[in-house]
């Protein structure tokens, strides 16, 4: 048999019969070139696209192409179907949800993990892309002043997930696992035995619900808890409602913390929660998914008072570090008893190096046995930006916010509600739904802004979350006349 050298191209007979031959170089350089237009001119577009429901079905054929299609085509409709069609999370004047900035580095990362096409869903299946991970966990572990029980070097470690959804749910199957001997991974939930009961406040993401669902536990065993005058949650209630189902049978296992809620920015009182949490024995988790990141900076630390008591604790690079969706970084303090919870070992995965207990194998970490490597990215954005230069970031959009919320609070007409010092300003007319609605209705139908909402006390409350990579004070200024107008 004749033998190929490993750069010799594969013969006529052999190669694939593609309809369309693809010259990736080129189309590669263009597609660049493309992303760099497009950000570069991204503030003339609208925020929100001005389409029905079912626009973008009705501009694609019925039917697959039979043949391929010529790549100009192709991209020719990105720029026809796709671009009018979405909502522009890098436009300066998103300001609704909490931001998925993406910065240059960042997109080049994605773009070389895709072209590798590394599976890293074992150490043995690519050792960079399982010690980079590692590394660069105990890096942003460091930049956030985490506790060293969070470092590789301790017994617990770092593992980046793809939402912090996915972080909670890990948590609490490793939760579960603890709180019942592993009996859950042995022989399942349904036999006889104590409730477990799970805990996070009023104001906690609906994400924790689906994860109680999802961890076999029941919705109704996981227990909203009040919130004080400032959203955060009343310990208090917490520890009464732990002492009550203790007393009852049931098993309090699970408390989330938020720092940072999705609402209003509440940041949870951790260490009381941690002291709820060592009556019972229950797991805590800090989930700061948006808000963490601010502890990049060492002013802006305080909101991490007490997480050296939790568990495992989460944030997102993907909000507000310039690292594009998806990667979550998340941090437990015991590892061992998350591999145990989430460990399935079929001897097609069997190797040496798994064997040897000298490696981290990512796959028992996570919920897929699939992983990408999302390390890449994190790793060009913090060598490129470097520590200072996030900060930077961080405290340009801080500064942003309270420029906003300093107008907001010398208008007679309106008020701030939950006043927080960082990124996220929200306020409502003093007249009432309808004067705030007319607001938020008059901003989102301009097209140079785009705001959210949520509900306090049952009143309507406007959010405005600063976080664009490119958002500056001219920006802000124009969305204070479009709320002037409306008032």
């Amino acid at each position: 048999m004749k033998e190929h050298s490993a750069t010799a191209a594969p013969s006529p007979e052999t190669a694939f019969p593609v309809s369309q031959p693809f010259d990736f170089r080129k189309h590669g350089h263009a597609m660049v070139d493309w992303i760099a237009d497009y950000l570069e001119n991204l503030e003339r577009l609208p925020v929100k696209p001005d389409v029905a429901p079912g626009w973008v079905r009705a501009q694609l054929p019925p039917s697959p192409p039979e043949h391929g299609e010529p790549w100009a085509a192709i991209v020719a409709d990105v720029d026809r179907i796709i671009v009018p069609g979405i909502v522009h999370w890098q436009h300066p004047g998103f300001l609704a949800y909490f931001p998925a900035n993406a910065g240059g580095p960042s997109v080049l990362g994605e773009l070389l993990s895709a072209g590798l096409g590394v599976q890293g869903m074992l150490w043995s299946t690519s050792p960079a892309c399982t010690e980079l991970e590692t590394h660069v966990l105990d890096w942003l572990a460091e930049m956030l002043g985490l506790p060293h029980a969070f470092l590789s070097s301790s017994a617990g470690g770092g593992v980046i997930q793809d939402t912090a959804s996915s972080a909670t749910l890990c948590a609490l199957v490793a939760a579960r696992e603890r709180a019942t001997g592993f009996a859950g991974t042995a022989a399942g939930l349904q036999g006889p035995g104590p409730t477990l009961v799970a805990y996070a406040s009023t104001e906690a993401h609906s994400s924790i619900e689906k994860d109680v669902r999802i961890a076999g536990l029941g919705a109704g065993n996981l227990r909203l808890v009040p919130v004080l005058a400032d959203r955060s949650l009343d310990p208090a209630a917490l520890r009464a409602m732990m002492d009550e189902d203790s007393a009852a049978g049931r098993v309090p296992f699970f408390v989330v913390a938020a720092v940072g809620t999705t609402g209003t920015h509440a940041v949870d009182p951790v260490p009381a929660i941690a002291d709820a949490c060592a009556a019972h024995g229950a797991w805590l988790h800090v989930d700061a998914a948006h808000l963490g990141i601010a502890a990049l900076c060492p002013e802006f630390r305080g909101i991490h008072a007490g997480i050296d008591r939790a568990d495992s604790y989460c944030t997102n690079p993907h909000k507000w570090m310039l690292v594009n969706f998806d990667c979550d970084a998340f941090w437990v303090r015991d590892r061992a008893t998350l591999v145990r919870a989430l460990s399935v070992l079929p001897e097609y995965l069997r190797n040496h190096a798994t064997e040897s207990g000298a490696v981290i194998d990512y796959r028992d970490w996570q919920v897929p046995l699939g992983r990408r490597f999302r390390a890449l990215k994190l790793w060009f954005t913090i060598r490129h930006h470097g520590t200072e230069g996030l900060r930077a970031l961080v405290r340009h959009h801080v500064s942003l916010a309270a420029r906003l919320r300093h107008r907001i609070a010398a208008d007679p007409a309106l008020e701030l509600t939950c006043p927080t010092p960082w990124s996220l300003v929200c306020f409502r007319a003093r007249a009432g739904d309808d004067a705030t609605d007319a607001i938020l209705c008059r901003v989102n139908q301009s097209g140079r802004a785009f705001l959210s909402h949520t509900r306090v006390d049952g009143r309507l409350v406007a959010r405005v979350s600063v976080g664009a990579p490119t958002v500056a004070e001219r920006h802000v200024d124009a969305l204070w006349d479009l709320i002037r107008g409306a008032r």
